[in-house]
């Protein structure tokens, strides 16, 4: 009887510890953290720099054109404030409203300009944000972590517990920096 409540007392524990052991293996690899800090990683892309050359000629195109209407505007301002003493009421006020117009176009081009910008930068950076987020998701399901956080909006972790990824990340974008 002694025997058989050994035995069984045995067989209990063995098989409690075959399933703490998986048990232990699930958790673990449940708790397999990454974290990165993306902004790093995009913009050490060689994509990035062509983007961010292509943005700034963008902008500086559409700065020499408000410059253009500026310069045009001041003109006609001060033609305008040399012949004022000699023009008649009719022509003075036809004058003001070019002038008026005038302004007017430039406020909205400026307008224009801005969200013209803020287009151009959602167009050249979507497809490398889109390429980073890629290579993010392919290492982290290649590494097996469960979770990836961006470094920049963290408040803490820790650094023993959570893997570095963005040199990975960077390797399977091609980057060598």
């Amino acid at each position: 009887m002694k025997n058989k409540k050994m035995m069984k007392r045995i067989l209990g524990l063995l098989l409690f510890a075959a399933l703490l052991v998986p048990a232990q293996n699930i958790s673990a690899q449940a708790l397999k953290f990454g974290h990165l800090n993306r902004d790093e990683i995009i913009t050490a892309m060689p994509e990035y720099d062509t983007a961010m050359k292509q943005y700034s000629a963008y902008g500086q195109e559409l700065s020499n054109a408000l410059e253009l209407m500026q310069v045009e505007y001041n003109n006609k301002l001060d033609k305008y404030q040399q012949e004022s003493k000699t023009l008649s009421d009719p022509v003075k006020q036809v004058r003001e409203q070019e002038l008026q117009d005038m302004l007017n176009r430039i406020n909205t081009f400026q307008q224009s300009a801005q969200q013209k910008m803020q287009d151009k930068q959602q167009e050249l950076l979507n497809p490398i944000v889109e390429k980073a987020n890629k290579a993010i998701a392919d290492v982290a399901k290649e590494g097996g972590f469960i979770y990836i956080y961006d470094s920049r909006s963290l408040v803490y972790f820790d650094p023993a517990k959570s893997i570095d990824i963005t040199a990975q990340v960077k390797t399977k974008l091609g980057i060598k920096k």
